[in-house]
């Protein structure tokens, strides 16, 4: 069925051609706005003007051109600033997968700018809420005094030199922050800027990102989205925005001076810095929900199109748990999604993307497909191609857990990782030949099909979970804040308190955190593959054991500058010198999989993993639970190998210790180098080292320490000192393996 809702008064009447079908969206083309609109089921769709405050509703226009599935109408009168919505009339049979209900001001898909908020009431729903027939009802209500509005732009701006840093993966590090929490409390930020990209773009923000040493900024999702009305009801907010109900628009509650200018200012305040800016992007799913959801946009305009519905049409599929999925298997969504992604790289000039739920972009009805129509069009597109595409490689379908299962081009989260280091540092048996795989990018996953280590994106925490600091604070989560009796978030943290639950003021327990905090970041930025930071990391950020504060628009959330102690500043300090290190020694960025295969020609291993008497570690070693201490010996004149030869890279040795005791380490005998220089320890991070430790000495490395060490030339000739990996091939027997199975050699399979 399909109800008509009654008209305005006519305040005006513009005048109308027939315009063209594409492109989609209001386009202002200097003299006039082509309207364009998809809809393949619709039978009427009109355009609604709207007064510039965007409070009264001028007048309708219905669209006087169907082509190919698109309604379209050109307004020569119409201009940049011009407000609008869309009422789209068609059946209303949720049982055949339709829920037109023109009595909805719906928001256009290719929105550029949204103005208003979405204040929420029973009229957002298509149905009588309450109702005895839910869904089935009809709503007559009209639902645009309450919603946000659609704004034509002029895309118009001055670029200037801004370039694209194009920062080689190799040498990518990430650093994930939240545009408003990174600025609401920053001391150098005006306050009429705090939490916009205004703020995130002021010098002084800009600066300390810079110096910090990170490559790019991932921005949470910045896309217009929406606050939950269950949420807004309890005094929450979505915080973190996976919640998108625009993809082309930036969330007005970003922009401090209302135009979408602002982004693009901040963009090429970052660009000029160096810095990338990467968005985390929710194609997954819309803010409509389910079939008890409100009708903002797509549900109205086609709802059998836009969204993947199960069997009997009325229900949805709901892979992503949020209510709806996406049917990215549809042409015109696909479209919607790229012609997205593009708009983002050549007019707001974006690095890249994160995908949330990526599992959901490569799925199709039979499953997920590394041949997909999503990723296709993204490895054949001459703009997505060229940028840096990072998945969240899992989703909560069906098959869902996709890590190492994307296809080349495609950078991935690995959650192995960030597990695999967690345990490991919390002292759990058993971890070592796993954390041997996972610290050399991960190769059983992703050594496959021409891959390189940089698409293991490596992290120890994110926004989703625990902060560092949290992570060696408290065994449980403590949600209470967010309003569900601490059932939500993960119960499976892998963290540690270290011997009191939250804050405390012993100072054994607090130095203790401290290194582990060490710990792990050096484990983070020593590891092969692409490294990513979480905001606040660096010195120790708190959310009070809140490891689910997607609803935290406070100081739960917030970045609290003025809080940072010593402790944060010395911690700061020592994140510095890591990627200062991680810059210049491309052994510890390599752009090809450590494989620990012996060179012949050159008499060396790229990788050997030693026992803590300087040994290679045999295939009873690797299985013994207990053991807790490696040392992982990357050897830089593997780095000469190859079609383009290069000089050798340093040689390093990396010292792990989750024992709570001292181990006593033989420095091993390598060709080329007699002394061994200490570059950072964990246990004391300001200690300089003035002398360095010959091979074969026996150094003690302190109970949960990272050590590493750069071996210094010899001045003088080879002395016949045999290199570890000769050594080892004279007698110690190790367990080799093909090297694109995706092992690193003398590790076995976990």
């Amino acid at each position: 069925m399909s109800k008509t809702p009654s008209a305005p008064r006519v305040l005006r009447r513009s005048r109308v051609r027939e315009g063209l079908p594409y492109p989609l969206g209001a386009t202002w083309d200097g003299l006039g706005v082509n309207f364009a609109l998809f809809s393949a089921n619709a039978t009427k769709v009109e355009l609604c003007l709207f007064d510039p405050e965007g409070r009264r509703e001028l007048e309708r226009i219905e669209l006087p051109e169907y082509t190919d599935e698109v309604w379209h109408g050109y307004l020569p009168d119409a201009r940049p600033g011009t407000v609008y919505g869309y009422r789209v009339h068609g059946p209303y049979e949720p049982r055949a997968g339709h829920r037109f209900n023109p009595n909805k001001l719906l928001l256009d898909p290719y929105a550029k700018h949204l103005m208003g908020p979405l204040r929420w009431s029973d009229a957002h729903f298509g149905y009588r809420v309450g109702s005895n027939r839910a869904d089935l009802s009809f709503d007559r209500r009209d639902s645009a005094p309450g919603m946000p509005k659609c704004v034509v732009v002029d895309p118009a701006f001055t670029w200037g030199q801004d370039r694209h840093p194009g920062t080689p993966w190799e040498r990518t590090v990430l650093y994930e922050t939240h545009v408003r929490g990174y600025t609401m409390l920053h001391p150098a930020v005006p306050p009429r800027d705090r939490g916009t990209f205004a703020g995130l773009a002021a010098p002084e923000v800009v600066e300390y990102i810079r110096t910090l040493g990170v490559t790019a900024v991932e921005l949470l999702p910045i896309h217009a989205f929406v606050d939950d009305r269950y949420l807004l009801e309890k005094g929450l907010r979505n915080y973190w925005g996976y919640n998108t109900l625009g993809f082309f628009a930036p969330d007005p509650r970003y922009l401090a001076s209302g135009g979408t200018a602002e982004f693009k200012e901040m963009v090429a305040r970052y660009h000029d810095a160096g810095i990338e800016v990467i968005l985390d992007v929710v194609y997954n799913h819309t803010a409509e929900g389910n079939e008890m959801g409100p009708t903002l946009s797509f549900k109205g305009i086609d709802n059998a199109s836009y969204y993947r519905l199960a069997p009997d049409t009325r229900y949805y599929i709901n892979d992503t748990g949020t209510g709806n999925t996406l049917n990215l298997s549809h042409p015109r969504v696909l479209q919607m999604v790229t012609d997205s992604l593009r708009y983002w790289v050549t007019e707001m000039h974006v690095d890249g993307f994160r995908f949330d739920l990526a599992t959901i972009l490569g799925r199709e009805p039979h499953g997920f497909d590394q041949g997909g129509g999503f990723l296709d069009s993204c490895r054949q597109d001459p703009v997505l191609s060229r940028v840096k595409l990072i998945a969240e490689p899992w989703d909560c379908g069906p098959g869902g857990y996709q890590v190492g299962g994307f296809p080349p081009g495609w950078a991935e989260w690995n959650d192995r990782y960030r597990d695999t280091v967690r345990a490991y540092w919390k002292g759990d048996e058993g971890k070592l030949p796993e954390l041997a795989t996972r610290m050399t990018a991960s190769a059983d996953l992703f050594a496959r099909r021409g891959r390189r280590p940089w698409a293991s994106v490596n992290f120890v925490t994110a926004h989703d979970g625990f902060t560092l600091a949290d992570l060696v604070s408290y065994n449980d989560k403590h949600n209470e804040a967010n309003g569900e009796d601490n059932r939500d978030g993960h119960a499976h943290n892998l963290s540690w308190n270290h011997g009191a639950e939250g804050p405390t003021d012993d100072p054994e327990i607090r130095e203790l955190r401290l290194r582990q905090i060490r710990n792990l970041l050096a484990t983070l930025i020593f590891s092969q593959g692409t490294p990513m930071l979480l905001a606040g990391d660096e010195f120790a950020r708190s959310q009070g054991g809140n490891n689910n504060a997607y609803c935290q628009d406070n100081e739960i959330s917030w970045i609290d500058w003025e809080a940072i102690d010593d402790d944060g500043r010395a911690l700061t300090a020592f994140v510095r010198r890591l990627l200062a290190l991680r810059r210049s020694h491309p052994l510890l960025r390599r752009g090809r999989f450590l494989v620990g295969a012996y060179n012949a020609e050159l008499d060396v291993k790229d990788v050997t993993w030693l026992t803590p008497s300087g040994e290679e570690k045999t295939t009873e070693q690797w299985q013994d639970p207990m053991a807790r201490c490696l040392g992982m010996l990357m050897d830089g004149r593997a780095q000469a190998t190859g079609i383009k030869k290069r000089a050798s890279d340093a040689t390093l040795l990396l010292i792990v210790n989750a024992h709570h005791d001292v181990v006593p380490f033989t420095l091993p005998a390598v060709a080329g180098g007699s002394r061994w220089l200490r570059l950072v320890d964990t246990e004391g991070p300001d200690r300089v080292e003035l002398s360095a430790s010959r091979t074969g000495d026996e150094v003690p490395v302190p109970g949960r320490t990272l050590l590493l060490f750069e071996l210094m030339p010899d001045r003088r000739p080879e002395n016949g000192v045999k290199s570890a990996a000769r050594a080892a091939r004279d007698g110690t027997e190790t367990v080799t393996t093909d090297a694109t199975a995706g092992q690193p050699a003398g590790v076995p399979v976990t």
